[in-house]
């Protein structure tokens, strides 16, 4: 067993800390502050991507803290990994829940209240429990640490019940020090967070949501049988990761076909047993199995650096979830890819999981009369299934009965009890008296939960469908980060050019700071200081571009002074580049009746000088010759290389060129090095083997600006190492 002691130098110094217990000499971008938190006494909220490092942040403080850190963890499994990983650290870790015996935690308790543990993970089930909480209350606790956070929200993706608890069994130890962690929280579930667990004056730390190493991408498929020749093509090309599904039935669907495709993989539900769970797992995790079909209950802590796709056979019920499952992949900053496989159809199942996830207040009083009816009126408790209960009320979702009589249990006028020797859990009225319509239900948080749920499969679509938006741009954003820039590299980004985007010459900048100056004086200012639109898109071209009409005289944009300011370039350029100014974040289309265009602060901040943006430009000489001739014109003479598969791929040139890469994005300013050129890209040049900047351009991805800037080291690496 490790001294448990911390000396001075130790507690005044969290690097000496890192590298004493754990073995590392820096922290990742975000942990070091939360740490310092943590080690000053401040309650805590951290929201960090996955991949981040959250554990470390609570686990390193615990190790240099008087006393024993509680960490509430939503699954089994995830709290026996992390145990497992912290004892073969030597750290002195444990957890407690269902399954030890009543004994057994009684053991454990007595061992924690010895001092044998710095760091206990508990179930929240667990603090249902009076005497588990009152057996709390007697041990030296340092900190309670709330991972998966989010799940004590009812706003949030993956709303728990027992977390809602937490709040009580805090009030009960006295407020020890409280921090609590999560990877995916909108505004609204931070606020959440913060209420329900009263955090105390807390320091509130948002590392951001941003993944560059993950490329995101939506294919539109038609039926399944498309779906799996696609997932068949992403496995051979990535060979490792996890293919989400949304139900049991379909993930022994889509693992049984991908095995008769010749697919090595193991299967993953929330129906299997214990042992096969914890053997699917474990064989994924040493490496044995390269892929894992799974539905959500398979990820939460997995810890596999290297996995290279995630991919989605069904729609996710909400960006939060979509987002937390995506990011499993690439945890070890390497770029990895992550595909959903969008069908509309398949937002049946979702729908059918939020109309039992909300029962409604009918339904919640319904169940609760045909229990007081069955019953007797009396506590005498009834043994029933809840498909029993579900054929009785005559409902064909099983899951609205379960969700009623768990907000029935958590509002306090049902109790559920196990009887021995019996498959069905018992049912019974906490108090007969109280008949179906003296319930006290809050219908409103009711209505409004199933609302939210709603919106919530709504914004998953029409991410699905946005044909535009950068895909980690329209997430960030989702999350409340509106200043963010194009990733370039999901699909919408590589569709549209990315490999072309560079900052403004003087010239481009000029005529950008014009339109945006255009665009501010057709807004409202808030009194937050945003921009907001009132006109659309093509009367604010008309008005740049001097139009006659009589809709923008009455409309009086015609008396603007940015009236007719760029009538050189032409309404066809003025369109184009406004697109492209959206699309990089600085002006937006508020979603209205009507589609009105606004300035963001991003917007704002180059309309004053701010020349930080990126651009893929349109082609002035194209449009001008498009227009002219009034036809859309042919795409532009360019000689690409489609099919490489019959040239030699060589790999240490490939390595080779990956390092010339990642020298320039260093000396770029740090920018994610696909930036400069894609992984497609640096393949081509090893199979190719251009000599010439003329012979690199007939390369699909390497335009001429990037030739200029980037090409030479590439050209001679591949000269140095001729076979």
């Amino acid at each position: 067993m490790p001294s448990l002691a911390a000396d001075e130098t130790i507690l005044r110094d969290p690097v000496a800390a890192l590298e004493r217990h754990f073995g590392f000499r820096e922290f990742l971008p975000g942990q070091q502050p939360v740490v310092s938190s943590l080690l000053a006494g401040r309650d805590t909220l951290a929201v960090m991507p996955t991949g981040g490092g959250k554990s470390l942040c609570y686990q390193l403080p615990a190790m240099v803290m008087e006393g024993v850190t509680l960490v509430v963890s939503p699954l089994i499994a995830l709290m026996k990994d992390q145990v497992d990983g912290l004892v073969r650290k030597g750290v002195p870790a444990t957890m407690v829940n269902s399954t030890l015996s009543p004994s057994e935690q009684s053991e454990r308790l007595r061992d924690i209240s010895a001092g044998r543990y710095k760091l206990v993970y508990i179930a929240p089930e667990r603090f249902r429990s009076a005497a588990f909480i009152r057996a709390l209350k007697g041990l030296p606790i340092a900190l309670v640490a709330v991972d998966e956070a989010h799940c004590l929200s009812q706003w949030g993706h993956d709303f728990r019940p027992d977390y809602l608890r937490l709040s009580e069994a805090l009030e009960v130890l006295e407020h020890p020090q409280t921090a609590a962690f999560t990877a995916t929280a909108t505004p609204e579930v931070r606020e959440d967070i913060l209420k329900v667990l009263k955090l105390r004056d807390p320091y509130v730390s948002i590392s951001g949501f941003e993944r560059p190493n993950l490329s995101l991408r939506v294919t539109q498929c038609d039926g399944n049988r498309e779906k799996f020749d696609r997932l068949k093509a992403i496995v051979e090309e990535h060979r490792t990761g996890i293919v989400y599904c949304s139900t049991r039935k379909k993930v022994e669907e889509v693992s049984a076909t991908l095995s008769g495709m010749g697919v090595k993989l193991v299967a993953y539900h929330g129906g299997m047993e214990d042992k096969d769970r914890e053997w699917a797992q474990n064989v994924f995790l040493d490496r044995s199995y390269d892929v894992v079909v799974a539905t959500n209950a398979f990820g939460m802590g997995i810890d596999r650096p290297d996995v290279r796709f995630v991919a989605h056979f069904d729609v996710p019920g909400s960006i939060e979830a979509y987002y937390q499952e995506a990011g499993r992949a690439g945890r070890d900053g390497e770029p990895a890819e992550c595909e959903l496989l969008f069908n509309f159809a398949d937002t049946r199942t979702q729908e059918f999981f939020i109309d039992g996830n909300n029962p409604g207040p009918h339904l919640v009083r319904d169940l609760y009369a045909a229990v007081r009816r069955l019953c007797g009126g009396t506590s005498d408790g009834i043994l029933l299934t809840i498909q029993e209960l579900t054929e009785m009320l005559n409902l064909k979702n099983s899951m609205q009965v379960s969700s009623a009589i768990s907000h029935l249990v958590r509002s306090g006028h049902l109790a559920r009890y196990d009887v021995p020797g019996e498959r069905a859990r018992g049912t019974r009225l906490v108090d007969p008296s109280i008949g179906p319509d003296d319930l006290a239900i809050d219908e409103a948080a009711l209505l409004e939960k199933e609302r939210r749920d709603r919106a919530k499969l709504e914004a998953m679509v029409k991410f699905c469908y946005d044909s535009r938006t950068c895909r980690q741009q329209w997430i960030l954003e989702y999350f409340g980060e509106s200043d963010s820039s194009p990733c370039g590299t999901c699909d919408h980004c590589a569709d549209e050019g990315w490999s072309d985007q560079r900052g403004p010459d003087e010239e481009e900048f000029v005529i950008v700071r014009k339109i945006l100056s255009g665009v501010a004086r057709t807004c409202s200012k808030t009194p937050a200081g945003d921009w907001e639109g009132r006109f659309g898109k093509g009367k604010i071209v008309s008005m740049l571009t001097g139009a006659k009409s009589a809709d923008l005289s009455a409309s009086r944009l015609d008396g603007l002074s940015t009236f007719g300011i760029l009538r050189e370039e032409g309404s066809a350029y003025v369109f184009a580049l406004l697109a492209e100014l959206e699309k990089a974040g600085l002006v937006a289309t508020r979603k209205t009746p009507y589609p009105l265009l606004g300035l963001t602060r991003r917007g704002a901040a180059a309309m004053k000088g701010d020349r930080n943006f990126l651009l893929s430009w349109p082609d002035r000489d194209r449009i001008a010759r498009k227009a002219r001739s009034g036809k859309a014109g042919r795409a532009e003479d360019k000689e690409t290389v489609e099919d490489l598969a019959d040239l030699a791929f060589d790999e240490n040139l490939y390595e080779r060129l990956k390092e010339v890469r990642k020298q320039l994005a260093a000396e770029a300013g740090g920018v994610p090095p696909y930036v400069i050129f894609s992984n497609q890209v640096l393949e081509c040049f090893t199979r190719l083997r251009p000599k010439t900047e003329a012979q690199a351009l007939k390369i699909h991805g390497v335009g001429q600006v990037k030739a200029e800037r980037y090409l030479t080291p590439f050209l001679e690496a591949i000269r140095e190492t001729e076979p």
